[in-house]
């Protein structure tokens, strides 16, 4: 088949993720080309990229080019007027990261009755509060990149280290609360190293939005109680902090419909402890890979034991492990096809 993928948002390409720190949306979506390709398909894909390229079997192309007249498949990525992006094609798929309800705005509803795409998810979360009304749904299994999913002997760090990658306005207020008056006094020697491209920016001086002016204060302040803020880096990077840290500390948010770094982290065989809200129970085998905690003091307490107790974390880290044993992007190009016919 001739499949075309075509994104409208940052500039980005197959590549970039190597280089430099990435959303996980756009990861995804930059993964899933040479994974098709792998699969003997033609790919083209359309974005902000700088230039025309071909990346694993891919051909990508500046959004702004000649557009292509037909496609056997044309996969919208996340905005619904994307499917009219090549007038003939035998195909169209929807793949949304976001909360499906959001696709229930008048203009876009219109167009999804119009064209009657396959409407691709990432999670079962992101179905809640919407109804498809006739249109196709389907599901793309969560998948990761090689860099989490490669055996690499890692020393834990020491002192201990919890890693928080949620966006800062997506509950980390509350677990600085809980991580200085719960976690840190359970374990004094331990370490939350939060990566954020903003707190990172208010660290070294520059400005931050006015919304996140109070907490990046409150961040700040707690670097005497073990909290160091760093900037994200490149899925390796990542990838190796992750080993060496002994568990992932995920607030979660009701929107969070995806959970990327979550599902990376699990790969690279780090425990988790989180939220029961949005697709983050779905990436993780509770009571085995993580802990879903149903409450303020059941997360301290975990997070606290893991900190603790390598040994359980050891364990648990074995078990995440193993649950993202095969899920590459091959196999969610797999899936894909199937989702086709």
């Amino acid at each position: 088949m001739h499949i075309t993928l075509v994104d409208d948002s940052i500039p980005f390409d197959g590549f970039t993720a190597s280089a430099r720190a990435m959303g996980g949306a756009e990861k995804a979506f930059a993964a899933l080309p040479g994974a098709l390709a792998r699969r003997g398909h033609s790919v083209a894909v359309f974005n902000r990229c700088r230039w025309s390229m071909f990346i694993e079997g891919a051909q990508w192309e500046t959004f702004d080019g000649r557009k292509p007249l037909t496609t056997d498949v044309l996969v919208a990525f996340r905005k619904p007027a994307l499917l009219e992006y090549v007038r003939q094609a035998k195909r169209r798929v929807l793949w949304t990261t976001q909360p499906a309800r959001l696709l229930e705005k008048k203009s876009s509803r219109t167009l999804l009755d119009d064209l009657k795409p396959l409407v691709l998810l990432s999670s079962a979360a992101q179905a809640e509060g919407w109804s498809p009304n006739g249109l196709s749904v389907g599901a793309l299994p969560p998948a990761v990149k090689s860099d989490f999913l490669t055996d690499a002997a890692t020393a834990p760090a020491i002192p201990p280290r919890a890693i928080v990658t949620t966006h800062p306005a997506h509950g980390l207020d509350w677990l600085l609360e809980l991580w200085l008056n719960r976690i840190h006094p359970a374990a004094p020697e331990a370490e939350l190293h939060i990566y954020s491209i903003a707190l990172a920016k208010a660290a070294d001086g520059g400005a931050i939005v006015p919304e996140l002016q109070m907490l990046a204060a409150k961040v700040l302040a707690a670097r005497d109680h073990g909290v160091v803020v760093l900037r994200p880096g490149a899925d390796g990077v990542m990838a190796q902090a992750y080993r060496e840290a002994r568990v992932h500390l995920y607030p979660g948010h009701a929107d969070d419909t995806t959970a990327f770094t979550l599902m990376e982290s699990q790969a690279t065989g780090l425990p988790a402890v989180l939220r029961p809200l949005g697709a983050a129970p779905e990436r993780v085998g509770n009571g085995q890979s993580a802990y879903v905690a149903p409450d303020d003091d059941a997360f301290a307490n975990l997070a606290s034991t893991l900190l603790t107790n390598e040994a359980v974390a050891q364990s648990m880290g074995a078990e995440a492990k193993a649950l993202y044993t095969g899920r590459t992007w091959d196999a969610a190009a797999e899936r894909f096809e199937a989702l086709l016919t």
